[in-house]
């Protein structure tokens, strides 16, 4: 099972872990919202309307941040950026715990996103060309295998510091925890060297500029690629980031979960996730990256249906939270690895970085969709909906998606 693991070099198993930390990180910061979201509807009065604004405000700027910095990866280098972002993401979640009211909790969580964002272009398309072709789909899934580590690592803070202390503040010290992750940069800067895919596109950067390299992204050849890459992201991202962020609200003001019952039902949630990711990260490299994609949009269409919709006794919404994180994350899984083979180098992470992240802003009205329609509809079923409808979409967008399993990278337009 992890043959493919002792095969790679230490240049290589330096630059999976430090992708692999960066992700995990990347997800801590982020989710510390989710859980926080309770807190702050009770002691600032925040409506479901505002915090779902804010979780859509973060994720619609992580999306302009993952493009910037997918053309910046282009230009100088995926380590550098890789460094940048992380320490970006860092600084702006753990200020978020310095904050007193809704519009600067808006704005710090604005700017958390833009190194959010950023870190995905960088991290992903860096650990995708490092590794061989073979086993990319295994490497670059099982890097992303890193966000339910972030998660349960989240949830884990959340446990203790809102066991320990007064919500009042508790939810201050659980984002300044959100400063730690700042550290994993000095490690990456000793041991992590650039990519050979990057060093080999030295001579069209040479001649070219940051926006001519953009403008590439939009060019005869790779313009479809971006589109379907755009949609599937968009799709994927959205019906991850509403079970995400809505997860823990539905539990504890819906089901009336406590504290500790939550944390038990979302680690059920966040290992089916990281078994998502790793197992599908083998599918992609055994069935394709289509049929991956196209079986974990139909399983997660189905389970989240099931487990928002139809009244069921605890122990089997505690039991079905497995496939449902399973499925959920198993469509990202193989994202990485299809992005890497799709473009070529002098565009791979600028590509990569405005499609993943497109898709993000566009996926990112569904968790503010959430919280608009539950007024009326209700929470639950507007979770289920929205999540099955993102789902649908990369159920669609898989059909006509090239199959790139086993794909020399290409290194010219």
């Amino acid at each position: 099972m992890i043959a493919w693991y002792r095969g790679m070099s230490s240049k290589q198993r330096y630059t999976f872990w430090a992708c692999f930390w960066g992700w995990s990180l990347d997800a801590m910061s982020v989710q510390f919202f989710a859980f926080i979201i309770p807190t702050l509807l009770t002691l600032w009065a925040m409506t479901k309307t505002q915090a779902g604004l804010i979780s859509t405000s973060a994720l619609i700027s992580s999306a302009a941040g993952g493009i910037i910095a997918g053309v910046l990866a282009d230009r100088i280098g995926r380590v550098r950026v890789l460094k940048l972002t992380i320490l970006w993401f860092s600084v702006f979640t753990g200020l978020s715990g310095f904050t007193s009211s809704f519009d600067q909790l808006l704005i710090t969580r604005i700017l958390q996103g833009v190194g959010f964002g950023g870190e995905w272009a960088a991290g992903a398309i860096l650990i995708g060309e490092v590794v061989d072709k073979h086993i990319r789909g295994r490497a670059v899934g099982s890097v992303q295998a890193g966000w339910p580590v972030g998660y349960g690592i989240s949830a884990l803070c959340y446990w203790v510091t809102f066991t320990t202390l007064p919500e009042a503040s508790a939810w201050r010290v659980l984002f300044a925890i959100g400063f730690l992750p700042g550290l994993l940069v000095l490690w990456i800067s000793r041991h992590v060297v650039e990519s050979d895919a990057f060093h080999a596109a030295a001579e069209y950067r040479k001649s070219s500029s940051f926006l001519s390299t953009f403008g590439l992204v939009f060019s005869a050849k790779v313009l479809p690629r971006t589109v379907m890459a755009s949609v599937m992201a968009a799709g994927a991202l959205g019906g991850n980031y509403t079970i995400l962020t809505w997860l823990v609200t539905y539990l504890r003001e819906t089901q009336g979960l406590t504290v500790s019952n939550t944390s038990l039902f979302l680690a059920v949630n966040i290992l089916g996730s990281f078994g998502g990711y790793v197992c599908m990260a083998y599918m992609s490299d055994y069935l394709g990256r289509r049929k991956t994609f196209s079986l974990s949009a139909a399983c997660a269409m189905v389970t989240v249906l099931v487990y928002t919709q139809f009244h069921l006794p605890m122990t089997v919404m505690l039991l079905l939270g497995f496939p449902l994180g399973f499925f959920q994350s198993g469509i990202i899984s193989g994202m990485g690895a299809c992005f890497t083979e799709l473009f070529p180098a002098q565009v791979r992470s600028s590509a990569s970085g405005f499609s993943y992240n497109f898709g993000r802003g566009i996926g990112a009205l569904a968790p503010a969709g959430v919280g608009m329609t539950s007024a009326t509809l209700g929470l639950a079923p507007s979770i289920g909906i929205w999540a099955a409808c993102s789902y649908a979409l990369v159920f669609a967008v898989a059909i006509f998606l090239p199959e790139t399993r086993n794909m020399e990278l290409e290194v010219h337009v």
